[in-house]
């Protein structure tokens, strides 16, 4: 578990069928079976290097997210250590699971802040997106600040220090970047969906319909 809130930026490369991840001085130190966001992408390390460390990929990773086409060009990460259960939660939840991807539409520079604005490659994921919700894009977490009423067309606010510390600087139009919704958000829909389905296996089998009367006798006034 994650919480957006970004440490350093670090470089990836490929390594067989993984990753090797170079680490900027001020990470703090690593073991063998660490989880790190990268990129917002939960990944373990299995090998440590005097630069930072490796990393197993797998296809279904490689194919929902940028870090192959970013590896192939020695792109630049951001990197979080996991959360420790005694750490403050400055961002929000972030599990490091990423759902799909976005395609930066305009970045914007501002009196006080940078415009960043994003299309959803799968519009269906519209449906997470709300006023002041939270998204975390490449891992980064960050508060949306208006939307397009679908939801497939959103943009951000960013402060200076989240652009200086992070790879956000470095966005362009036209470029790719990962998205995880949040967390609350989907399992606020997985339950309702559950319980929507329930109730209506128990209507079939007692052949009933919905009414004031039957609410009532379920607890709902």
């Amino acid at each position: 578990m994650f919480t957006g809130l970004i440490q350093t930026i670090g470089k990836i490369q490929r390594q067989g069928n993984g990753l090797e991840v170079q680490v900027r001085e001020g990470f703090p130190s690593l073991k063998i079976g660490d989880s790190i966001a990268v990129d917002g992408v939960c990944l373990t390390a299995s090998v440590l290097t005097k630069a930072g460390f490796l990393a197993d990929v797998s296809e279904e990773t490689f194919s929902r997210t940028t870090l192959g086409e970013k590896a192939n060009q020695h792109g630049l990460v951001n990197l979080e250590p996991a959360l420790r259960l005694s750490d403050r939660l400055g961002g929000h939840l972030v599990g490091g699971h990423v759902d799909g991807l976005g395609e930066i539409v305009e970045v914007k520079s501002m009196q006080n802040s940078w415009h960043l604005e994003t299309r959803l490659y799968e519009p269906d994921f519209g449906k997470y997106i709300c006023k002041k919700g939270s998204i975390a894009l490449n891992g980064i977490s960050l508060t949306i600040a208006g939307s397009s009423y679908e939801g497939d067309l959103f943009w951000m606010s960013v402060i200076p220090h989240t652009w200086e510390a992070t790879t956000l600087k470095y966005l362009k139009a036209g470029e790719k970047v990962n998205l995880e919704f949040d967390l609350m958000a989907k399992y606020a829909e997985s339950l309702m969906i559950k319980n929507t389905q329930n109730v209506k296996e128990l209507m079939n089998s007692k052949n009933e319909t919905i009414t004031e009367e039957w609410l009532n006798k379920q607890g709902w006034y």
